[in-house]
């Protein structure tokens, strides 16, 4: 299955059933009056985060929704029958905006949470509503109202309480193997991971947490190079960054210039995202002689000028990851236990989110319609800055996924 992590939707929730004008008409009453019933109400559309699913891959596909028209009403003071509601299923960490406003409709980050996003349109009446002393008979029935019709687009973000970031090759998929029962592909050769990997951490009865491999890290991934611009967003959820720096890379690349990449980007991307707390992994130190190993990861970490925790590993062989995965489990839970015990903190912490989740957002797509134009410009041979959407013959022309 393809890992889709945004669609854009048309949602079209049901119409409202007319009402109708009628008279009642039976044996021996000759002036029934009227007896027109209301028209039933359309159908709305909910979003429902479920976790039998993990990608927006059905709606890349199918992009349009429709709930069903209301019935019209009957007579004999009867209603129509309303339609049935729609419920979209999404996977859990799904964000739902309102592509016209840009308004962001809802979080769905918890499963069985729903979301109202189009409300189906209300029925007409009948003429049993218009009788007066004055209108006896009433031949007057409205229309049912309109169900509500949005675009909406979907953005999926792992759910995660710690983020794996560092440049390819670095480890990330292996330790996210040796730490909880995700299965990414690993191997002797170099290669990067296309998708997201998800593991949970299970450290004992009722303490686990959740990791997930960032994948597509490389330089210039901030201003939309590689598979960066796609998948930076996914770390804007975690409270954790796990940062794996490879201290003996296998192309002779200096490692501290490594872990600058990756800083430097995080920090062009969204500065609120590179003030997430960091903690530095130097892995594969089986690939080091035992005396060369203290002398290179103390030149890394005081080149970095890293002032935060610090750990040696070899996810290879499982040497160290204990200790990580156990620090992360403590602060994970201390951070947990005080938003229940510290109201004003835990309202920080939404704060904070909602500012990494705008920022990140508005980040994504300016630095993904940048790259687009800059792309363009160079095809064309044209400098970028030069370069307007609006400049051809007053034609807007629109890039989408």
């Amino acid at each position: 299955m393809r890992f889709i992590d945004e669609a854009v939707v048309t949602v079209k929730a049901g119409d409202g059933g007319n009402g109708i004008a009628s008279f009642r008409r039976e044996k021996y009453v000759p002036r029934g009056g009227p007896d027109g019933g209301d028209g039933g109400k359309g159908g709305d559309i909910y979003v429902i985060a479920e976790d039998n699913t993990n990608t927006l891959v059905d709606y890349r596909y199918t992009r349009r929704h429709d709930a069903m028209r209301a019935e019209n009403g009957h007579s004999r003071n009867c209603s129509g029958k309303g339609s049935d509601d729609l419920y979209l299923p999404v996977p859990v960490g799904t964000t739902v905006v309102d592509t016209e406003t840009d308004e962001v409709l809802g979080d769905l980050i918890e499963v069985g949470q729903t979301l109202l996003v189009a409300k189906g349109g209300d029925g007409g009446l009948g003429n049993t509503h218009f009788k007066s002393s004055t209108n006896q008979a009433p031949r007057k029935a409205t229309s049912g109202f309109e169900g509500e019709l949005k675009v909406l687009k979907f953005e999926l973000k792992v759910v995660a309480d710690v983020g794996l970031i560092g440049l390819p090759n670095a480890g990330k998929s292996t330790f996210i193997r040796q730490v909880s029962a995700a299965k990414p592909k690993v191997a002797d050769y170099p290669f990067t991971t296309l998708v997201p990997n998800l593991g949970v951490v299970d450290i004992g009865r009722h303490r686990s947490f959740v990791m997930a491999d960032i994948p597509g890290l490389i330089e210039g991934a901030s201003e939309g190079a590689g598979l960066g611009i796609r998948f930076l967003k996914h770390v804007a959820r975690t409270r954790r960054l796990l940062h794996l720096v490879d201290v003996k890379p296998v192309d002779g690349s200096d490692p501290v210039e490594n872990a600058r990449v990756i800083l430097n980007e995080l920090e062009r991307f969204s500065p609120e995202l590179a003030n997430l707390p960091q903690i530095l992994v130097l892995n594969k130190i089986d690939q080091v002689n035992d005396e060369d190993l203290n002398a290179l990861c103390t030149h890394i970490v005081a080149e970095l000028g890293w002032t935060g925790m610090v750990f040696r590993t070899a996810t290879l062989t499982g040497e160290g990851v204990d200790a990580v995965k156990y620090h992360l489990m403590n602060d994970i839970e201390l951070e947990r236990e005080r938003e229940i015990e510290d109201p004003i903190f835990a309202e920080a912490q939404k704060e904070r989110f909602e500012r990494l989740e705008a920022e990140v957002r508005l980040n994504t797509e300016a630095q993904r319609e940048a790259y687009r134009a800059a792309k363009k410009a160079a095809r064309e041979g044209l400098d970028s800055s030069d370069y307007n959407d609006d400049d051809d013959d007053g034609v807007e022309i629109m890039y989408v996924p």
